[in-house]
């Protein structure tokens, strides 16, 4: 790995210029005023693929935001490695919290800041350069490898559900690297080996045709947003548990060893409150915290709004109240099940006098977990080890990453998470940022990955 690794050394000016001209395109996946822009990203990451050596590298339509597909494959009898990415971002809003614009990249104090600098321009191109000085230095690399990167990660993914088992042949490979992710901290390595699924849902209740006065009709019917709140309350019990008949049949129980793996991770009660600005933490018994927002399914009002709501007050009993409705899902909970468990408990604790509809929120995610000693973790493991000089941790995600479990339904292989962003470079917020530090470890690291999996045995 030495030539590779000095190769990568010596370029680190320019790949960091590089990454800033990639910066420069706001390429917002959720605004359709930034469809250009993303399709701007897509064609930089072509060229960029091409300029490594990569081969056969195309930009495919979705029905959405496109994505973007290459690979060298020239490593006979080796396994097959897909690394996937994405180059979409978030929106910027609320610009004015930046301290500078969110897509004028700014270099300070070691750091990248810009809109997509951590998630996740900078942990993808990082991939892309470590293929480049293998291919540069050893004139191939150790195994065959396919890249995924799509720009339609950060609204969900909508059209991959069907793009990836329609292309099942294209993208056929052993193991998946995720540059979508991060570690634990600067010093402390990271493998996240699950992820919770999520399913979504609206309930609307209508009560009289129209607002009317609450003190002339006020007593002679049901008052929706009443109604409303009596589903909700029957949804869980007061220590947080979930009520809804069946809602964990499906849930596989923690064993000893993943018990073992949470609690591990160092986690300081005060200071998770203080972060917080809470007063006390609250959640199904039985459980610590990290397995909670790790391992234990939940399920959380998002929104609820009927009514007046303005200042002051309007005497009505409003006609409709409404409330969104998300579920967090672990393994082997499924996204379509859970719904109709829920609507079937709506439509069971539903007072009389009121219509009630409830209707699914697209954005599904099927739950993801990869076995914590599989062949793949115990290479990135190995890599860690040298790069950190200490074992990483092994945690999980509380939120999702739908490509994970769409990758594993289509094409029987698991995703190994291998990026080196960290929690507090303000992702999703204003004044993100990645460190350069993290940007040229990135690089190094899956050099040293590739050239471990060249023996991997599934």
């Amino acid at each position: 790995m030495a030539s590779c690794i000095s190769y990568l050394n010596e370029r680190q000016s320019q790949y960091l210029e590089e990454l800033l001209e990639f910066l420069r395109i706001p390429s917002i996946s959720s605004l359709p005023e930034h469809g250009d822009d993303v399709k701007t990203a897509a064609q930089w990451v072509s060229d960029r693929l091409k300029c490594a050596g990569i081969e056969h590298v195309s930009i495919m339509p979705t029905g959405g935001h496109p994505v973007v597909y290459g690979d060298w494959l020239h490593a006979a009898g080796k396994p097959t490695v897909m690394i996937y990415g994405h180059f979409d971002t978030q929106p910027v809003d609320p610009v004015e919290l930046w301290s500078n614009p969110p897509f004028e990249p700014v270099v300070k104090k070691n750091r990248v800041y810009a809109r997509g600098a951590s998630d996740d321009k900078g942990n993808m191109l990082a991939a892309i350069l470590a293929v480049e000085a293998l291919l540069q230095t050893q004139k191939a690399l150790p195994v065959n490898v396919k890249f995924l990167f799509e720009g339609q990660e950060e609204i969900g993914s909508p059209q991959l559900s069907e793009f990836i088992p329609a292309h099942r042949d294209l993208l056929a490979c052993d193991l998946i690297l995720s540059a979508d992710g991060g570690q634990w901290s600067e010093d402390q390595p990271a493998l996240h080996i699950g992820l919770r699924g999520l399913c979504a849902l609206q309930i609307d209740v209508q009560g009289a045709r129209h607002d009317v006065h609450s003190g002339v009709y006020g007593g002679t019917f049901l008052n929706p947003i009443h109604a409303l709140v009596t589903i909700i309350a029957s949804m869980r019990n007061p220590e947080g548990r979930i009520l809804i008949k069946g809602f964990f049949d499906a849930v596989r129980p923690l064993t000893a060893i993943e018990r073992e793996q949470i609690a591990a991770v160092p986690f300081d009660d005060a200071e998770y409150k203080k972060n917080l600005g809470v007063a006390d933490l609250f959640g199904e018994p039985g459980y610590s915290t990290y397995e909670r927002a790790w391992s234990r399914p939940t399920l959380d009002v998002n929104g609820i709004w009927g009514g007046f709501q303005q200042n002051g007050i309007k005497t009505v009993i409003p006609s409709k109240a409404h409330a969104k409705i998300s579920c967090r899902l672990v393994p082997d909970q499924e996204p379509e099940k859970i719904y109709e468990l829920v609507c079937a408990h709506i439509k069971d604790h539903a007072p009389s006098g009121i219509n009630v509809e409830v209707n699914k929120i697209p954005g599904h995610a099927d739950p993801y977990l990869i076995p914590h000693d599989h062949p793949g973790n115990r290479a990135a493991l190995a890599v860690h080890k040298e790069l950190f000089g200490k074992d990483p941790y092994f945690i999980r995600m509380g939120g999702s990453i739908p490509v994970c479990g769409i990758l594993l339904k289509a094409l029987n292989a698991y995703t190994v998470n291998f990026a080196f962003g960290l929690m507090d470079e303000n992702v999703h917020a204003p004044d993100e940022f990645f460190r350069i530090d993290s940007f040229e470890r990135g690089q190094k690291a899956y050099c040293m990955l590739l050239n471990r999996l060249k023996d991997l045995k599934i």
